[in-house]
């Protein structure tokens, strides 16, 4: 819960102490349950640790008091944003910490510190940071309902509430806020172990005298019970809620209701018989009961939509990676779950130790065959019997040239993609001449290159000096180094390059370089912040630009930067003198030059007594009044006095009165550019043949540097028997960098053809063929992509195309997509021809499939022709 902290600022030591005392207590404390821990912003706790570390208490670092406004939805109720990431929004440190840093710092008047408690999951210890919220009420009394935050039992707590008297049988139903309800039987189990989230509802009713329940359902759910139990649909066709960026987890349930052995298997309960609740590697049978209620209420033909709430509970109890509501990759939601499945139902209830055996020079098929018992005796379920096969891998000794062949089990063939050296950016080239305008530039440089790769190719290897920046909000949010890595620049990065003269990149040179920063004062002084100053505010874009050492007074800075200025300031404007100022503003030089040191007003560029030297130089220049003032700032360009003595990059600010501003000042002017030849060349998506994945994939490598032998894997689908269902995935997903494939009905035949093989069989079997029945769809970048699916229902042969809770009628050209990212296949002799017709309104791809019921008409042709495949 947030607290409010009103805790008094006492006297911080040391910042080397300082340090040293907080990163002790983090290094020591660990995560207890029931312990607490603080939230804090991650930008404040940055630029804290940045201070410190300068050991300057006089830094521009300097973080100011506790700020997590960042953190907060709003400022009114102070709640928290939703889908916070630890690390990136904000950091968590124990209490002890937290109070020494309240203490040295304080806190931002009236906002609230953040306190969450270390809760024990059966997977890890965690902090809680979104404390579930759950509204209680009685079904006799609805009305009166209360709010309650908590991590354990519900029943103990709601009976306390509620004065139930102690013995009373009871059960408890969850609504959610879309008014259905769920039975929650297990009345023990801890909230954060349940399916309860935050906003639902819990109704606790109890048993009547004559032992009956006062209603089988609440009453809140009946209506929508009725309608379901209305509508009548085609088993399968039917979307799964998005619980809240689960939408990976929907496309790998959709192809996975739609792999006909498999779901055929729960269907029949068969899975009831298979169930292993002592297998320790498996889930205690949680992981296969859950899935099975989610197959039959989508094969029940009753639903349009079903909320896989329970199911998507029980995996992040087995799998804390896929706790909250943070988005996913849907092959690893797929393998987790089918490797979850699998020790659920192994039918080896006790796994042997096998030793294996060297090929030795024996056939291929009798080392396969062997590899496949082995396999089979500590692997048996309907998992295995559906998707497991194996790959041949060949070890070629460099030396002797041994060859060692073993076979060992796969589930699926997750393909690599070629990868590109190379990356495109956009930046914006600003050269020394004042006139030009900023260039826009379409550069392709290398991927793991370094900024002065970035430099190079943008000066066409002339060496012209150069210094790259992000800009950001008007300022310059950080400068790079020419050694700094290219993988540290986002594509949405504002990125300026500015070309600056030889001498400015000498440490000792005559040149010093200046970021300079353009503000507006405001009309009115601030005396609220207790100075009388003027507001500022920055605008436009900053300018990096070299002065020489002896012209950095501020009257030969004017005139610099008035030339600099060039198209957007009129630089014949000097402005009015000071005999329209009227008397009185005028101030003998030597009186001026002590206020600018007080104000921090000169520049740090020159000894103090070269600055005097300057100033008297230009004093009758200062006499009049000027286009705009100069200051000298730190880097957030704030009025405070810039870091250039002690050899830092210096920052100057133009503060631009707003008069003059809006008459010298032409601002659309200056935010203009041009576009340079290589932004109107399209950027070309790349292409990618899929034989060129699977060539990369059993292309031969050297292992390690230590050990040299030559690897190479061929897939061999299925020795013993033959494979039913296979999986074939993309190496998508890589930071900074996801691929998109280009996949046409032409490629997919060509893929299984060329390279993937099967056993023929002692007696002469024909080669196995394969048809295409479900694709998981993945659209856009891993965090803030989309995942879809379609499929092809086993019992009338029609694709579908599944999206969360919306599905439609999809037709075969469509299914082959650049989204493609897992291919599910299944063996044509495994298939059973449909035993419905296919729906007559499956000619509009738009119509929703799950709006109406399936029509029977008798003499209609079943299936629509599969995308299919062939092995060699």
């Amino acid at each position: 819960m947030a607290t409010t902290t009103s805790a008094a600022v006492t006297e911080p030591p040391g910042l080397e102490t300082q340090r040293k005392e907080i990163e002790s207590l983090l290094q020591e404390h660990e995560l207890r349950a029931g312990d607490t821990w603080y939230l804090v912003e991650r930008r404040w706790y940055e630029q804290w640790k940045e201070y410190v570390e300068t050991g300057d208490q006089n830094s521009s670092s300097f973080p100011g008091q506790i700020d997590n406004t960042e953190l907060f939805e709003e400022l009114d109720s102070y709640h928290l944003k939703e889908r916070l990431v630890e690390n990136e929004d904000f950091v968590l440190i124990p209490a002890e910490a937290w109070h020494k840093l309240l203490a040295w710092y304080g806190m931002v008047e009236v906002q609230p510190a953040l306190e969450r408690k270390v809760v024990d999951l059966p997977s890890l210890v965690k902090v809680e940071v979104y404390p579930v919220e759950i509204f209680l009420c009685l079904h006799s009394n609805m009305e009166n309902v209360v709010t309650a935050q908590f991590s354990h039992t519900i029943q103990k707590v709601m009976m306390t509430q509620f004065d139930v008297v102690e013995g009373a049988e009871t059960r408890l139903w969850m609504k959610s806020s879309d008014t259905s309800c769920e039975r929650l039987r297990n009345v023990h189990v801890r909230v954060l172990d349940s399916c309860l989230s935050s906003g639902m509802t819990v109704i606790m009713e109890m048993r009547n005298a004559d032992g009956t329940w006062p209603s089988s359902r609440p009453q809140i759910m009946r209506n929508s019970v009725e309608e379901q139990d209305s509508y009548r649909g085609q088993p399968g066709v039917c979307g799964l809620t998005n619980l809240g960026n689960t939408c990976f987890m929907n496309s790998a349930l959709q192809c996975l209701s739609n792999t006909p052995p498999l779901t055929e298997y729960f269907l029949r309960n068969a899975y009831l018989e298979e169930l292993n609740f002592t297998n320790p590697l498996g889930m205690k049978g949680e992981i296969a009961e859950a899935y099975a209620d989610v197959i039959k209420q989508m094969w029940s033909g009753r639903h349009y939509s079903v909320v896989p709430r329970i199911f998507k509970t029980k995996v992040g109890h087995f799998a804390s990676q896929f706790l909250g509501y943070q988005q996913h990759d849907s092959q690893e939601l797929l393998s987790f779950l089918l490797d979850g499945l699998h020790e659920d139902l192994n039918r080896v209830k006790n796994k042997e130790y096998i030793e294996l055996r060297d090929a030795a020079g024996r056939p291929d098929q009798e080392v396969a065959e062997e590899a496949w018992r082995n396999h089979r005796r500590r692997n048996d379920s309907a998992i295995v019997d559906t998707f497991h096969g194996l790959f041949k891998s060949t070890l070629v000794c460099p030396e002797c040239r041994k060859v060692s062949v073993t076979f060992d089990p796969f589930c699926y063939l997750s393909v690599p993609l070629p990868v590109s050296k190379d990356r495109v950016m956009e930046v914006f080239f600003v050269s020394l001449d004042p006139v030009a305008k900023p260039v826009q530039h379409r550069l392709v440089v290398p991927k793991a290159g370094k900024v002065f790769d970035l430099c190079s190719v943008l000066s066409e290897m002339t060496k012209i000096p150069m210094v790259v920046a992000d800009v950001f909000n008007h300022r310059f949010y950080k400068l790079y180094h020419a050694d700094e890595s290219l993988s540290c620049i986002l594509d949405r990065d504002d990125i300026f390059v500015y070309e600056l003269n030889r001498g400015s990149m000498e440490e000792e040179g005559d040149e010093v370089v200046l970021a300079l920063y353009l503000r507006e004062r405001s009309h009115y002084r601030d005396y609220g912040s207790g100075s009388s100053s003027y507001g500022t505010s920055l605008f436009g874009h900053p300018l990096l630009m070299t002065v020489p050492r002896g012209q950095c007074s501020r009257d030969a800075l004017y005139h610099l930067f008035l030339q600099r200025g060039g198209a957007s300031v009129d630089a014949s404007a000097t402005g009015p003198t000071d005999s329209q100022q009227g008397a009185g503003h005028q101030q003998p030089c030597e009186e001026e030059e002590e206020e600018e040191e007080e104000r921090g007003e000169c520049p740090p560029c020159l000894p103090q007594a070269n600055r005097r030297q300057a100033k008297r130089k230009g004093c009758e220049a200062r006499r009049r009044k000027l286009l705009f003032s100069i200051q000298a700032v730190n880097s957030n360009g704030t009025t405070e006095r810039g870091m250039g003595e002690d050899g830092t990059q210096p920052y100057v600010a133009m503060d631009w009165d707003p008069d003059m501003k809006k008459k010298y000042y032409n601002e659309n002017e200056a935010e203009k550019y041009v576009k340079h030849q290589s932004m109107e060349v399209p950027h070309q998506q790349t292409t990618v043949q899929l034989q060129e994945c699977i060539e990369l994939f059993t292309t031969v490598e050297t292992l390690e540097e230590e050990n040299p032998w030559y690897y190479c894997p061929t897939p061999v689908i299925s020795i013993y028997p033959t494979l039913s269902v296979l999986l074939c995935h993309w190496k998508l997903f890589r930071p900074l960098d996801i691929f998109h494939i280009l996949l046409r009905y032409s490629l997919i035949v060509t893929l299984i053809k060329y390279k993937i093989k099967s056993s023929t069989g002692t007696n002469g079997e024909p080669p196995s063929r394969y048809d295409l029945i479900a694709v998981s769809n993945h659209y856009g970048g891993l965090r803030d992509g989309h995942y879809t699916s379609y499929a092809r229902n086993k019992d009338n042969g029609q694709w579908y195309y599944f999206d969360d809770s919306k599905v439609t009628y999809a037709r075969e050209e469509q299914i082959v997509t650049n989204a493609a990212y897992l291919l599910f296949y299944h063996r044509q002799d495994k298939i059973r021809q449909p035993t419905l017709p296919a729906p007559l309104d499956s000619s509009s791809p738009t119509q929703p499939a799950n709006d109406v019921t399936s029509p029977k008409h008798d003499g209609m042709e079943g299936a629509t022709p599969c995308v299919n495949m062939e092995t060699d």
